[in-house]
């Protein structure tokens, strides 16, 4: 490597330097260095003081550029070079050089800096991002070994005595969320929530938040309904998704919905209000209408299809027949 680095330089000195940085840190990561001396390599190298900051494990390192460790509580600079300690995370890692565009040298030093101090905080810090998608996978699997449930729930930071939930959401990779924490829903995102359990038993709530994804609805004209559906609030409701085969024929009251719906516009969300509130004077109000034209628009729906809406027993039927019209999507 020192031959390499010698010959790069006399043909590109940027290139020789950075040949010698990927050396320095290949060898800190051999000799397993902490995290403290992985920030002193990054300062020392590019002549700055460097700074390391992980809110989520609480970390705070900062070295000055003779290699001198010198904490601040200052915000850092947005116009220093950084680098995230994941792909898709945010800046973690600085160097404090402003004023000028970041050398390719910095680059390097950042790239390696961060790649080494990632691994570091994995392994000493018991956890890594809770958006792990082959430890999720792992986690998630009910087919997995139960040590390999067991290490990839470590290796997410989860508390084996704690509780969980499953996220699936629609477009998107399965999510684990600490139970005490919120689901962290994506806005607009049709997203089921799987129930409370044991990291042990985070398979069955895996497979209740893909139930209760199917219950979920776009939340337009087209599709009326909650786009975030919790499978612990839905009871026996959840029983009909083993029986509404997506894809397959619908039933016929959802065939008569379709056909309704078909003929005027308005129909799903106003049905949708009718079922989804207390009275029929909220439910003119949910739908943005005066209490005569819901009168009006109920009284076309019942003969559309073919059975009373206003009633308990009629209101029973819409509410499922609208749930099944979900369920049945491909």
């Amino acid at each position: 490597m020192k031959e390499l680095a010698g010959r790069l330089t006399a043909l590109d000195p940027d290139a020789g330097a950075a040949v010698r940085v990927i050396a320095y840190f290949d060898r800190l990561a051999e000799t397993r260095a902490g995290v403290e001396a992985l920030v002193r390599g990054a300062a020392v190298l590019a002549g700055v003081p460097a700074r390391l900051v992980d809110a989520d494990r609480r970390v705070q390192v900062r070295v000055e550029a003779d290699g001198t460790r010198r904490d601040s509580d200052l915000a850092p600079d947005p116009r220093w070079p950084s680098a995230a300690l994941t792909p898709d995370g945010v800046p973690a890692l600085w160097l404090e050089r402003a004023g000028a565009a970041p050398s390719v040298v910095d680059a390097v030093i950042l790239e390696r800096a961060a790649g080494a101090a990632r691994l570091v905080l994995d392994r000493t810090r018991g956890r890594a991002p809770l958006d792990d998608p082959a430890l999720v996978e792992t986690l998630l699997d009910a087919t997995a070994a139960e040590p390999a449930r067991r290490h990839a729930a470590r290796r997410l930071g989860l508390d084996p005595l704690a509780t969980a939930r499953a996220v699936a959401a629609r477009g998107g990779r399965p999510r684990v969320v600490p139970a005490a924490g919120p689901a962290a829903e994506a806005p607009g995102v049709r997203t089921g929530v799987g129930p409370a359990v044991p990291v042990s038993d985070l398979p069955r709530s895996w497979a209740a938040a893909r139930t209760a994804l199917r219950f979920t609805a776009e939340g337009t004209g087209l599709d009326p309904g909650p786009r975030v559906v919790h499978a612990d609030e839905l009871g026996g409701i959840a029983l009909l998704a083993d029986l509404v085969v997506p894809g397959a024929e619908p039933p016929p009251d959802v065939r008569a919905v379709e056909t309704a719906a078909a003929d005027a516009p308005w129909l799903l969300t106003t049905l949708y209000a009718v079922t989804a509130t207390a009275s029929l004077r909220a439910a003119a109000a949910e739908a943005n209408v005066h209490h005569s034209t819901l009168q009006d628009r109920l009284a076309h729906a019942e003969h559309l299809l073919g059975w009373p809406v206003r009633t308990p027993e009629g209101r029973l039927r819409l509410h499922l027949a609208l749930t099944m019209r979900r369920l049945a999507r491909p």
